[in-house]
């Protein structure tokens, strides 16, 4: 039997990967721009925060005929500390030390028994 994938499955984890790249601009990327006022980061943020709901809503949407709702957010979560490790790194340009590894792996490992089935 050839292997199939289900897109409701797929979807929402591209979609929940994407909404997190903007969630985490909205929340952290004026940390750059601290000279900046604070109003123009809120508006920015609020601008940005805007694209990710129009992909996380549908990602939950979607993926909730598939998943459950602990799932989709257990899903978020991790997505969610991958990306801000990347951005942390690559925008903020601030070191990740062992102690986040760890600590993340332990949320990972955490997440895992959330889909224990």
């Amino acid at each position: 039997m050839p292997f199939t994938v289900n897109p409701a499955a797929v979807w929402p984890i591209v979609l929940l990967l994407l909404s997190n790249v903007f969630m985490t601009f909205a929340w952290y990327g004026h940390l750059k721009y601290t000279s900046s006022p604070l109003y123009i980061a809120i508006l920015g943020s609020w601008g940005i925060a805007f694209f990710e709901y129009c992909l996380a809503v549908p990602a939950n949407r979607i993926g909730h005929t598939v998943y459950s709702a602990a799932q989709l957010k257990t899903m978020q979560e991790v997505i969610t500390l991958l990306v801000f490790a990347g951005f942390s790194v690559f925008w903020l340009k601030e070191s990740l030390t062992w102690n986040h590894a760890i600590g993340f792996c332990l949320i990972a490992g955490g997440a895992a028994f959330v889909f224990k089935g």
